[in-house]
């Protein structure tokens, strides 16, 4: 039976949003919310973090944590660093570490779900999620990635732009005459893939869009897709919580 590990990276010092992991969400810090519906799912979840902050607030809700180093460049560094750690000091083998966000205080555990069905097949490497645009979200916004498949449901590419150019079509008409699929930044890996795709360099793919993935796909790794019809919500800044408590006030009433 494939065992998984579940890793929520969290860092105190985001430059847009300081303190994002602990800021109060119906009296509940966001990261707990994270925390409670990653163990809905995963029997072996843990917190990820560099600050003592963090790591305090964890335990004060009877969470799972673990320290790591304060260079990591991505969350993937530290879901390798926070593998390595929890594998020694349990003595237990994963197969599969997922990578949760946690600013996305509402993931559904159905997404968590899906992930995990991913590596049913045993030829899956990576495994990561879309969901298609809606009517009234942007094609054209470089803050939602894109992302085009191949007939096995894996990636080809990953782009900021809007992927495929439809060359006969005005870009007004692109969205009502192709399904765009949205990348969902929920990630899991294979635990040796895992240590592989850390100790790459930085490919050029990966420079010019500013998406780590394509240093895998550069690389020659599978990216195994999911397709969920779930939305996502980050929170990147205090603006972006501001809106989720006033939808939430209005779910409450």
């Amino acid at each position: 039976m494939t065992k998984y590990l579940a890793l929520i990276p969290a860092r105190y010092a985001s430059t847009r949003f300081p303190a994002k992991p602990l800021a109060d969400i119906l009296g509940k810090p966001m990261i707990q919310h994270v925390y409670e519906r990653a163990t809905q799912v995963f029997d072996n979840c843990y917190v990820a973090t560099d600050d003592d902050r963090i790591a305090n607030a964890i335990k004060m809700f009877g969470g799972n944590v673990v320290m790591t180093s304060t260079e990591h460049r991505s969350g993937t560094d530290r879901c390798r660093e926070a593998l390595e750690i929890i594998s020694a000091q349990t003595g237990t083998t994963f197969d599969v570490v997922v990578n949760i966000q946690g600013d996305e205080p509402y993931i559904q555990t159905e997404q968590l779900k899906l992930i995990k069905s991913c590596f049913n097949d045993l030829t899956t490497e990576i495994a990561t999620l879309v969901k298609p645009f809606s009517d009234d979200e942007d094609i054209f916004n470089p803050n939602l990635p894109k992302v085009v498949l191949n007939a096995h449901s894996e990636a080809i590419y990953f782009s900021r732009s809007p992927i495929p150019f439809l060359r006969n079509l005005q870009k007004e008409e692109w969205q009502k005459n192709h399904k765009y699929l949205k990348h969902i930044g929920l990630y899991a890996y294979r635990s040796d893939i895992l240590k592989q795709i850390t100790s790459l360099p930085v490919g050029n793919l990966e420079k010019l869009e500013s998406l780590e993935q394509l240093r895998w796909l550069e690389n020659g790794y599978n990216i195994k897709v999911a397709e969920t019809q779930f939305e996502s919500y980050a929170i990147d800044t205090p603006e972006d919580l501001e809106r989720l408590l006033k939808v939430l006030q209005k779910t409450i009433k």
